[in-house]
């Protein structure tokens, strides 16, 4: 876009178009309009012929009829010359055979944007890049309580496979691969973990998941996927929970995991994707708004954690749900269904143009097309739960289309 060893300042400039124009020409609307208007000395094509000007680059996009976008230029001129050809570009009114509108947001110090990152990064330097010596009491506190919940990690059956200490009481169990998913599940509470240890699924495990409520829960690899098939052919496995791709149970988030165990997917499900060929994802969902689904958190009182089974994705959601009935609104939801904004669902898609980089889902009082979802999709949305999909063509894997149902 610009050369970082002469350009000074980067013009940035919002162009309107009332109608459909593309970037030839727009290109050819600047060089065309502002031809002769300063003279010799601030002619663009001269500018750019000496290199004291850069490329215009061009960024728009059409929607309904009309074009909206920014041009970018680089200027090694001073501050007065770069002024004076920024606004000359203010007078281009037409693009093509449309009616145009050029108007100057801002004019970036390109020194002065070198210089902030410069400072940002010392700042990190800082804090990252030298020895501690400084005692942190927080953290010593912190490392002493993990250990105590690393050895409270047991063993189960002949094979002495690692388990957490809650498996035994627990209604349901969560099978992971190996140790290390078994001591990271119980750094964030969840006490119900057991792991296979290997390729051959443990009889002690299968038996498990006899008289349990069984999720399988594994590494997002190769090894993970081998297991997987084994233990759908051995055991009495309801929900299979996918750790993102590339990814070990070990290596986790508190998030991820919760995230992760909120969308698992009855078997049943699953065994259908693997028959036609698909990759599972949770594609279309029913969500009841009074049914509640189950996963292991843990509740934090004092120093002390009770491991217990929680409705996190039922009440979070439906409430989100219940707020939006009967309003012809749609609410805007970050990964753990907070709040975001809200719009009537006729400015769906203007929201869709500032939308909040945190947001991972949609709850709407309205039926919603296949415009909608593909509106959805390119803004990187992860869920959308409506009452009704309308004419539904290309249904996207990485988009769920989550159903209300009324019960």
């Amino acid at each position: 876009m610009y050369s970082s060893d002469t350009t000074k300042y980067l013009i940035h400039i919002h162009l309107f178009a009332e109608g459909v124009v593309e970037k030839p020409d727009v290109v050819g609307a600047i060089f065309g309009q502002t031809e002769g208007l300063l003279g010799e000395d601030l002619d663009l094509r001269d500018l750019q012929r000496t290199g004291r000007v850069g490329r215009i680059d061009v960024h728009i996009a059409s929607k309904k009829g009309e074009t909206r976008g920014e041009i970018l230029i680089s200027s090694s001129l001073d501050r007065a010359e770069t002024a004076v050809l920024a606004a000359s570009l203010e007078t281009i009114d037409r693009v093509g055979p449309c009616v145009a509108h050029a108007r100057v947001e801002r004019i970036e110090d390109i020194r002065v944007t070198k210089r902030k990152q410069i400072v940002e990064r010392a700042k990190e330097l800082l804090l990252t890049h030298f020895d501690e010596t400084a005692i942190d009491s927080t953290e010593l506190l912190d490392d002493v309580r993990e250990s105590m919940r690393i050895e409270k990690i047991g063993v189960l059956g002949e094979e002495r496979v690692p388990a957490g200490p809650n498996v035994h009481e627990s209604d349901a169990v969560i099978v992971v691969e190996g140790r290390a998913d078994v001591i990271n599940l119980l750094r964030y509470g969840i006490k119900n973990a057991v792991a296979v240890e290997g390729t051959k699924v443990p009889a002690v495990i299968a038996k498990l998941c006899e008289v349990k409520t069984a999720t399988a829960f594994l590494d997002g690899d190769r090894g993970g996927d081998l297991i997987l098939r084994e233990l759908l052919q051995v055991a009495d496995i309801d929900y299979v929970a996918l750790c993102p791709r590339g990814k070990s149970v070990e290596d986790l988030t508190r998030k991820e995991i919760i995230k992760a165990l909120r969308n698992k997917m009855p078997v049943e499900y699953f065994r259908e994707q693997l028959d036609e060929g698909k990759e599972p994802v949770p594609e279309k969902v029913e969500i009841p708004v009074k049914e509640e689904a189950e996963v292991i958190v843990s509740e934090v009182s004092g120093e002390e954690e009770v491991s217990r089974v929680a409705e996190v994705t039922g009440p979070t959601l439906e409430q989100q749900v219940r707020e939006v009935e009967g309003k012809k609104t749609a609410r805007f939801l970050d990964a753990d269904y907070g709040l975001i904004a809200e719009v009537g669902v006729g400015k769906v898609e203007d929201a869709l143009e500032t939308v909040d980089p945190d947001t991972a889902g949609v709850v709407l009082d309205y039926p919603v097309d296949q415009h909608l979802v593909d509106a959805f999709l390119a803004k990187g949305i992860e869920f959308v739960a409506a009452p009704e999909f309308k004419e539904i063509v290309k249904r996207p894997l990485s988009l769920r289309l989550m159903k209300i149902k009324k019960v």
